[in-house]
């Protein structure tokens, strides 16, 4: 699949809603012109954000930014079924009708009559491929979704659904603090199978934590931001970007400053001995 589908940094709305800042109309609207100035035309969802709340206040601001959809990309995943008044237990549903009507639902919250990616948020050990490719194929066919991906899927779960369905994409957790894709063998196939890699938590918690870890690893970072003159965030987010898999950040920012300094590290380029004096840092320890 094409990167170039996606924007190269991709907003995360996890946090627009009421599971984070709580934006209004007006707000969310701002963000999203904000997002499509600087060159994040990607926007990245999941229905049960904010409670299934967020995909609907997302499409109302949407309508009042007159951002026109074809100038944007929009993400959703489904498969998390929350508790509450007719679930008791967390749990997952690939099922045929499930995948479908998910979509169906997202895409009325969205007010849009395609997704430009439906992922599948988390693997299930009830997963069924056939069973998915049926709804995934007829969802393609219908131009209800134009492309096909998953989300925290090992290879295993990929080379799964491989025989029978495109996987476009797979979101995974990936950092500078979360390196273990890179070691085991999930950005390997991503390359082999020309994948899309996309980032979420793409700093990991590393300017918010009092880890010993944390606090080495942000020492390095310190230093060649120093040398980079850049900000810190924008040295972790290079260093992830400079991964042969161009691997997709998807930053949860609200704020456009720091979306905009987001944007700017995508470009940037480390010394190769600097990439891994950052690894050694975060690893605690010289590769072989």
């Amino acid at each position: 699949m094409n990167h170039t589908r996606f924007s190269r940094i991709v907003a995360g709305v996890m946090g627009w809603g009421s599971w984070g800042k709580r934006l209004d109309t007006g707000e969310m609207a701002a963000r999203i012109r904000g997002c499509c100035e600087i060159g994040v035309t990607t926007f990245d969802h999941a229905d049960i954000y904010g409670d299934h709340s967020t995909e609907a206040a997302f499409g109302a601001a949407l309508q009042a930014s007159s951002i026109a959809r074809s100038s944007i990309q929009l993400i959703s995943k489904c498969g998390i079924k929350l508790p509450g008044a007719q679930v008791r237990t967390k749990h997952y549903d690939y099922g045929h009708a499930s995948i479908c009507d998910a979509v169906d639902r997202s895409l009325q919250n969205l007010g849009t009559d395609y997704l430009d990616l439906l992922l599948l948020h988390r693997p299930s050990p009830l997963l069924d491929p056939e069973i998915v490719a049926a709804a995934v194929g007829e969802l393609l066919r219908a131009g209800r979704i134009r492309a096909f991906g998953v989300s925290n899927f090992t290879p295993s779960g990929i080379a799964l659904l491989r025989p029978l369905l495109d996987v476009d994409v797979n979101q995974i957790e990936c950092s500078l603090l979360h390196c273990e894709p890179m070691f085991d063998g999930t950005l390997d196939v991503h390359l082999q199978q020309r994948m899309v890699t996309m980032a979420w938590a793409p700093l990991g918690g590393l300017f918010g934590s009092t880890d010993a870890r944390a606090v080495r690893t942000r020492h390095a970072v310190d230093e060649l931001a120093r040398k980079y003159a850049c900000a810190p965030e924008q040295l972790v987010l290079a260093w992830l970007c400079q991964h042969p898999a161009r691997i997709i950040p998807v930053v949860g920012t609200t704020e456009l400053d720091r979306m905009r300094l987001a944007h700017a590290a995508a470009t940037m380029r480390l010394d190769t001995e600097d990439w891994f004096a950052l690894l050694e840092a975060s690893r605690g320890h010289p590769v072989a």
